[in-house]
């Protein structure tokens, strides 16, 4: 499913127009990342939770060359799927 897909299935799903539902769409989305780029956790109660977790720098190699690179620290976004989607998906 891509972002169409999920714009039309919420249309269908609230009798929205597909404007409407994909403004509903693009507003939860930048809600979320809104929210991770402050800091702050989202938690969706059964479907799971939005943090950011910090990478630290680190030494890589070059697979083609075999030469070390630096790899800089990083904000990485993670998602934790709640119980409730677990359940549903097995």
């Amino acid at each position: 499913m891509n972002k169409n897909d999920l714009v039309k299935s919420v249309a269908d799903a609230t009798d929205m127009s597909n404007a409407d539902a994909a403004r509903a769409v693009d507003g939860v989305f930048d809600s979320i990342t809104n929210s991770l780029k402050g800091g702050e956790e989202v938690r969706l109660v059964g479907f799971g939770s939005f943090s950011v977790v910090k990478r630290k720098a680190t030494t890589g190699r070059n697979p083609r060359t075999g030469e070390a690179i630096n790899i800089p620290a990083s904000n990485q976004p993670k998602f934790k799927a709640g119980k409730a989607l677990k359940d549903a998906v097995n």
